[in-house]
Formats: C-alpha cells, sequence, structure tokens
C-alpha cells in the first residue's frame, strides 16, 4: 500500500503530537540514493527520523491502524535499496536517536547511534572490546541485528542486554543467550523488531593502547578495502572453509561490471558503485558470481547485504 496525500498529512497529524509542529524529519518521495552507503536506490514514500522512543511508537502504530508497510533502517551501510524505491513507510533510526552513557564498566547506548562514534568514546573512557567496530559504518542497532563484527570481533562479545519493540509494539529486553548470536545473525534478523538500546559490557584498558589499536585497523581497511567508492561492505557471508574474496578472486571475477557495478579491483569481496551504478546492476552482478563461483567450485555464497524496497518480478 502506498502513501496518498490523505494519508500523508493523517501522518504529518499522527507526529506533530509529539514534535510540536510538522517534523522536519518527516518527507515524502524521499530518494534513497541520501541513505545507503552504495549511493544507490529509488524514492521512498515517506521517510522518518524518529529522536525518541515515542515517535517509534507512534509512527508504528500509525502504519499498523492504517495497514502500510515500514521498513526499518539504520545509517543504511548494509542495504540495496531497489531502483523502484520503497512503499511504505522508511523509518531510519539513526542520529536523532543516538546517545552514549557511562555506567561503571558498561555503555548504555542508543540504537542509532554510529559504531565509529561509540569506538570513540569508549576509547576515550579507556574502555576496550569496542575496537573492531571502529571502521564498521552503521548503527548500533543494525549491529546487534546481524551480529556485525570484524577483525574477530563481533557484537556477541560486547552486547549483555537489549531493549526493543516487539512486534505488537510491546517495550521488551532481551539478555545474554537469548540474543542467540551467531555468525551474521540473531534473533532479531529473523523478527519484525525495533531495536531501542543496548547495554554493552568493556573492560578497563589504556587509552594509548586502544587508539593504537584502531589506527592498526583502519590502516588495514585502507590498505586492503575499496574505501574510496561506494560499496555496502562484504558482499557476501563467509563460506565454512573459504573466504568469499578468495573464491570470487580465484574464479577470475575481479574487476568484472555489470553496468557501473564493479567486483572491486582492491577486494573481491566487495561490490563498488563506479558513479551510476544502478540497483539492477548490482543484484545482476551478485546473481553473476554465485553462478559462477557455484560452477567452478561447488560453494554457494550467501549475500550478506539486505535486498529492500520494491523489486520486479
Amino acid at each position: 500500500m502506498t502513501i496518498n496525500q490523505t494519508l500523508q498529512k493523517d501522518l504529518v497529524q499522527a507526529l506533530a503530537v509529539l514534535a510540536g509542529d510538522t517534523p522536519a524529519r518527516l518527507r515524502f518521495s524521499e530518494p534513497m540514493d541520501r541513505h545507503t552507503s552504495f549511493r544507490i536506490g529509488g524514492l521512498a514514500d515517506a521517510f522518518f527520523e524518529p529522536a525518541s522512543i515515542q515517535e517509534i511508537d507512534q509512527a508504528l502504530s500509525f502504519c499498523k491502524r492504517h495497514q502500510i508497510p515500514c521498513t526499518i533502517i539504520g545509517n543504511g551501510s548494509n542495504l540495496l535499496v531497489s531502483d523502484l524505491g520503497i512503499r511504505g513507510l522508511v523509518l531510519a533510526v539513526g542520529d536523532s536517536l543516538s546517545g552514549i552513557e557511562r555506567q561503571d564498566n558498561t555503555l548504555l547506548v542508543m540504537a542509532g547511534t554510529r559504531l565509529a562514534a561509540l569506538a570513540a568514546f569508549a576509547a576515550r573512557q579507556e574502555l576496550t572490546g569496542l575496537e573492531f567496530a571502529s571502521g564498521i559504518p552503521g548503527t548500533l542497532g543494525g549491529a546487534i541485528q546481524m551480529n556485525a563484527g570484524a577483525y574477530d570481533g563481533c557484537m556477541q562479545d560486547v552486547v549483555r542486554q537489549t531493549q526493543y519493540l516487539d512486534e505488537d509494539l510491546n517495550c521488551r529486553y532481551m539478555t545474554g543467550e537469548e540474543h542467540q548470536f551467531s555468525y551474521r545473525h540473531s534473533v532479531f534478523s529473523d523478527r519484525s523488531t525495533v531495536i531501542l538500546r543496548a547495554h554493552l559490557e568493556l573492560n578497563p584498558g589504556t587509552y594509548a593502547a586502544i587508539t593504537a589499536r584502531i589506527n592498526d585497523l583502519a590502516e588495514r581497511r585502507r590498505q586492503s578495502q575499496p574505501l574510496e567508492l561506494p560499496s555496502a561492505g562484504s558482499v557476501f557471508k563467509r563460506p565454512p572453509g573459504f573466504y568469499a574474496g578468495k573464491l570470487i578472486s580465484d574464479c577470475q571475477l575481479k574487476g568484472l561490471c555489470i553496468g557501473d557495478a564493479q567486483v572491486s579491483e582492491k577486494h573481491a569481496g566487495f561490490i563498488v558503485n563506479r558513479g551510476a551504478a544502478t540497483a539492477r546492476d548490482v543484484r545482476r552482478l551478485i546473481e553473476h558470481i554465485q553462478a559462477v563461483v557455484s560452477a567452478q567450485t561447488g560453494v554457494r555464497l550467501e549475500p550478506e547485504i539486505k535486498c529492500i524496497g520494491d523489486w520486479p518480478a
């Protein structure tokens, strides 16, 4: 269901109850290429950046009453949005819903907080355990949902409790093993929930040692990853016993282009946007890589990035 002009007015009024007037954080026919690290994506019917848990509840309640689909995103760093855009409401849990508080060796962090800012905060507080996250261009909520990780660290190592809204918009808490963390997966991966905040348990460290580790990881990324071009990070999950990038490179696919989407010449595990790539270009390239690698090696690559929006049949 799309959001027509009548529903637009009703949505503005519903959110204005909390925002005080028509919120600037609510926009219609919003280009999604502004909100993805791929710099790709068509128009969203409506796009809202909530600044409070109450605003999230109000927006989701409105969508539920009017049977409007709602898509939850973070920083858009792991997404491929269709060229046809997204029907309904996009709820972007980002900078407007960020914040960090320290309680001893625990950080209470809002879901929209960027991981780079979180890692920098922990370093200034001389708390170690989040160095791996310093170069991941996502938000805490998205990172918990997919158990994001890098360089032998992941969210499972530090997340102790998560506050979220369940499918019925009830506020719930998840603790410890209830998260069901595994490689690039958590209990939230398969549920229509909204992560609100989390408690992260870290360890005492020294600023010098923590920043040295962060700087080392940053240099390793600069040397090995195509940071100069838009991408969504690693395209595929690591198959058991293999590395996706090496499999793709061994199949002579490095540098291959479909339209303006290219298998990175620097790291074959990345697909980059050379300037005018479409979502269709990227998706066709993903499917081609999967077919070639499967035919030549017998390994089926599973995408790590999420395709969202109104895709053609």
